[in-house]
């Protein structure tokens, strides 16, 4: 089987990639021929005290010993709401009593709160201002223990 309906773009095309074809085996043979292997310390990398990555080691004279207990590792976002009061108060914006659940309006900070009737302490409609703690659920933050405000 013959190349009997190759038009010349087609050609050149082939050409060209039979060139870079080469040329890439070229560059393979000369890379192993020449020998030179990557050692450790080419590859290793060093970080400073501001957290730049450096090719030189850190000065041992500047070292300083850091206790791991010293070491904080609670986010600022979780810090406040673990030293606050765990209750929230909020607005029901929807809730579909057929299908069980609904939303909340934080007063805080005015992020909607998933809530389902399983966690609700007294029947609530939309529009009611109510007190709440928030918990992990399957999707985000979930409404629980969820009551009427009462002033």
């Amino acid at each position: 089987m013959g190349r009997s309906q190759e038009t010349s773009g087609k050609k050149e095309i082939r050409t060209k990639k039979e060139k870079k074809r080469k040329e890439k085996e070229q560059k393979r043979a000369h890379k192993k021929n020449e020998g030179r292997k990557a050692s450790f310390e080419d590859m290793i990398a060093y970080v400073d005290e501001f957290g730049k990555i450096s090719p030189t080691s850190p000065d041992p004279d500047k070292k300083t010993i850091v206790s791991a207990e010293s070491i904080d590792l609670d986010m600022a976002r979780n810090r406040s709401s673990r030293d606050e009061n765990t209750e929230k108060k909020g607005i029901v914006t929807f809730f579909n009593e057929v299908k069980g659940f609904g939303f909340i309006r934080d007063l805080e900070s005015n992020q909607k709160v998933f809530v389902h009737a399983n966690n609700l302490l007294e029947p609530v409609k939309e529009d009611n201002t109510v007190i709440f703690e928030t918990a992990r659920g399957p999707k985000g933050m979930a409404a629980i223990k969820v009551r009427l405000f009462r002033e």
